[in-house]
């Protein structure tokens, strides 16, 4: 109806702005702590996975297993936690994980840029900052937390993956 197109038209303007420049520009605007940047991180990251939950509704909506659900009258509520949601489930946990990469990446770069979590509050983008000066002598001080930001990122990943393998009602039963 028109609150989804009032809804997604927004989500669209909100894609229009570069992620990254959005949330160094909201990160610069407010005193950097840990809550403001959680919140300038929740701001930027939830436009990718509502425009795809939305197009998934949309599309499992007109579905024949829905319409023929509602020539049985089942109600709105029925269809959507049975049938619906269902096959959305995957969907969003996959979208989840790959979210919490894209937080994990996006934190250690305000951070790296001095627009994120202040010291001393710990972030793997605080200490490649503190330790690039560093580097000639000591390149580990850098690589290590680099590894560690890649290695997360990459097992939110994974694991997403196996989630929706797992998941996914129209995966089950192929090998």
């Amino acid at each position: 109806g028109w609150i989804g197109a009032v809804l997604m038209r927004f989500t669209d303007l909100m894609m229009a702005f570069p992620a990254l420049l959005l949330a160094i520009c909201l990160a610069a605007i407010f005193t950097p702590s840990l809550w403001i940047v959680a919140m300038v991180i929740a701001l930027v990251n939830w436009v990718q996975t509502a425009r795809v939950v939305y197009t998934e509704t949309s599309a499992l909506a007109e579905r024949e297993f829905v319409a023929a659900e509602r020539t049985l009258g089942a109600g709105t509520v029925r269809i959507l936690f049975r049938h619906i949601l269902p096959h959305l489930v995957p969907m969003i946990i996959v979208w989840g994980t790959l979210g919490i990469s894209t937080t994990v990446l996006l934190e250690a770069t305000l951070s790296y840029l001095g627009v994120g979590v202040q010291p001393p509050t710990p972030s793997w983008g605080n200490i490649i900052f503190e330790n690039q000066t560093y580097f000639q002598a000591a390149p580990w001080l850098v690589f290590i937390p680099g590894a560690a930001i890649l290695l997360l990122a990459l097992s939110f990943n994974l694991v997403g993956d196996a989630l929706r393998d797992v998941l996914d009602p129209t995966q089950r039963g192929r090998e």
